[in-house]
């Protein structure tokens, strides 16, 4: 009986090792389970009437710590299985949820669609230099003799004239017939905003007393685009300059390849 008491406390110090160290060595398990095999067999094959009350109860509490031991590896055991899942739930949650990852500046592009300063570089196609008219593209005043009256600039292009002054050195022309018409166009020009916000300066707004003028100005400054409303004009200029917008409601029948035609320009450039 005595033997059977120092067995039964090593055991039940083995079970609570194994508790402890489960996981970082599964042979002790199996090294003790086989232990605990041969003594169960050495114990049931004695007779039970030679067992005092002391022993039973020392079986009895065996068998409820083997229980309690069978129980606490049977939760790791299944803790273990669980943990890689709950490790990956992380990870798949940032990756499923698009508010936990930094924002991404060209996929919103993408999402809204070009924006119009990527429509204007587009469009003018890496063209360094523009050359305008004032009557009919820049300003709601269609002839020279309602200059002399006033200048309105027409708010629907202030964006896109904006923009080209961004990414081309741009020049604007029109022809006058008196220095009130230029202090006129000047002003407007300087309330609009577009000397402040802009990248244009006043020495760029060139003024003129004939077409011709206007012609020999485009020829000089050589641009890659030259916008006007006059289609004798673009017809003339098609031979020298690369690309040309001519600003019209009417189609002309006949245009070169390298004339487009819309109804403003900020509908050719897509803003309106």
């Amino acid at each position: 009986r005595r033997r059977f008491q120092i067995w039964f406390g090593l055991c039940r110090n083995r079970l609570l090792f194994v508790v402890v160290a489960y996981g970082r060595d599964r042979s002790i398990i199996k090294r003790l389970s086989a232990y605990v095999t041969f003594k169960m067999s050495t114990i049931f094959s004695t007779s039970i009437r030679n067992l005092d009350s002391r022993s039973v109860g020392a079986i009895a509490g065996l068998a409820v710590a083997v229980i309690f031991t069978w129980r606490a590896l049977r939760n790791n055991r299944g803790a273990s299985k669980r943990q890689p899942k709950r490790r990956m739930q992380p990870a798949e949650a940032s990756q499923s949820n698009p508010a936990s990852n930094p924002p991404d500046v060209s996929a919103s592009h993408e999402d809204n669609g070009p924006t119009l300063g990527q429509i204007v570089r587009q469009k003018l196609s890496e063209g360094r230099k523009v050359t305008c008219r004032l009557l009919g593209v820049i300003l709601e005043e269609s002839s020279p003799e309602e200059l002399q009256k006033q200048a309105t600039v027409r708010s629907s292009v202030l964006e896109v004239l904006l923009e080209i002054t961004k990414y081309s050195d741009l020049y604007l022309m029109e022809r006058v017939l008196d220095d009130e018409s230029e202090a006129k166009v000047l002003q407007a020009l300087e309330t609009a905003g577009v000397f402040t916000s802009g990248g244009l300066v006043k020495d760029k707004v060139l003024f003129c007393s004939t077409e011709i003028g206007r012609t020999s100005f485009v020829r000089q400054l050589e641009p890659d685009w030259h916008i006007d409303t006059n289609p004798e004009i673009s017809t003339q200029l098609a031979r020298f300059i690369k690309y040309q917008l001519h600003v019209s409601a009417v189609k002309p029948e006949r245009t070169a390849p390298n004339v487009f035609t819309s109804q403003s320009m900020e509908q050719f450039f897509g803003s309106a």
